[in-house]
């Protein structure tokens, strides 16, 4: 894949994305915005990839919006006046209200909506949208060169990327606010500590402990199952009562036990590696249960 602003690096199946401006710390774009859009939905759809991690290229991973560009900061239109019945209905890609959505949240319902699991190896400076966007991934993993921080009120701004939706699920309401109303900058152990983290690495080691976790994801394991299993996770828990969970979970378990479910179960009885044929470019029928607006 050719892009200005990523690197697309597949090797096993495992997709390394690489945030790639190391002369401006990976700072974001919309420019960069619309490619990690791109990039989440082939990834999404190409049966070669079974997992996704995100990195930086060079010593950040991301140091948040690039604030050097022309006119509003944030590539936002000033002309409009939108409300909250502006937001409303379809927000595709090609949507006329982009001038008024932010590209962070853009960014980080791609990742929501990715078929494959999507792993955070943050390998240094993370801030702004570099913080927020790594919340829709899976699991967040950090070089102890890793700093983190939800800097917005230092700039007058509010948290984006879906963040008040993410970051309370992740770490509970009152470690989000600590972070987002104190707007401070925390190291990697903090983060770990604060349940945001799910390990902290040696700057060297950490891109082989994330192939490593990302192989534990999807070798042997059904691409069809592991899609599902990803979005039943994060969807499923967000619902209001759990008989909505067991309705997914019930049409889940029914199209998957005809499917690879049947080799699955033929490969543990026969004490052998399965061969497990669906691909998640080819998902059930009731599969999305739910439109993303």
């Amino acid at each position: 894949m050719q892009f200005n602003t990523l690197k697309w690096e597949l090797e096993d199946r495992i997709l390394v994305l690489r945030l790639n401006r190391p002369e401006n710390l990976n700072a974001f774009t919309v420019e960069m915005a619309n490619e990690l859009v791109e990039a989440f939905a082939r990834a999404s759809e190409d049966d070669t990839v079974g997992a996704v991690i995100v990195t930086g290229e060079g010593r950040a991973f991301c140091a948040g919006m690039e604030l050097t560009t022309e006119g509003n900061a944030f590539g936002l239109d000033e002309t409009q006046s939108p409300g909250l019945a502006d937001m409303r209905g379809e927000l595709g890609p090609l949507s006329r209200r982009d001038a008024v959505r932010d590209d962070g949240g853009r960014v980080t319902l791609a990742i929501f909506a990715c078929k494959k699991p999507v792993i955070a190896a943050i390998n240094g400076p993370a801030v702004g949208i570099g913080a927020t966007m790594t919340l829709a991934m899976d699991v967040r993993m950090a070089s102890e060169k890793a700093r983190m921080g939800f800097v917005f009120g230092k700039l007058g701004i509010v948290p984006e990327a879906c963040s008040s939706w993410f970051l309370p699920r992740l770490v509970g309401p009152q470690q989000a606010l600590e972070w987002v109303l104190s707007a401070e900058i925390f190291d990697a152990e903090e983060g770990r500590c604060g349940g945001l983290f799910r390990s902290v690495h040696a700057p060297d080691s950490l891109l082989d402990e994330a192939r490593a976790l990302a192989g534990k994801f999807i070798n042997n394991r059904s691409p069809v199952a592991v899609a599902l299993a990803r979005q039943m996770m994060w969807r499923n828990a967000a619902q209001p009562h759990p008989i909505e969970a067991h309705r997914i979970d019930s049409l889940a378990m029914f199209y998957t036990s005809m499917a690879d479910g049947k080799e699955g179960v033929a490969a543990f009885l026969e004490k052998r590696d399965p061969v497990f044929t669906g691909k998640a470019s080819q998902m059930p029928s009731f599969y999305p249960w739910q439109d993303d607006q």
